[in-house]
């Protein structure tokens, strides 16, 4: 039987499978600190100062984490 998955692995998952993505415009996103039900994140290279960030974190990644991981709580930008 398969072992379950931490809430921290199901994260790293999610977010390295969106990673390629923002790379591909030339940003990138850092998880900061993962405080179940929790993450803080950070946008970096293009993204960070993209108009658009705001948009990226809470219609791509954060439905995406909400997606795989139902419990999740919040996606904190720092």
């Amino acid at each position: 039987m398969a072992e379950e998955k931490s809430f921290e692995q199901k994260v790293k998952e999610v977010i390295e499978r969106i990673r390629p993505a923002l790379q591909m415009d030339g940003g990138d996103i850092e998880i900061v600190a993962i405080e179940e039900p929790n993450l803080k994140v950070r946008l970096k290279g293009a993204c960070h100062c993209c108009p658009s960030a705001s948009y990226t974190l809470y219609n791509g990644v954060y439905s995406e984490l909400k997606k795989e991981i139902p419990d999740f709580g919040q996606l904190i930008a720092v």
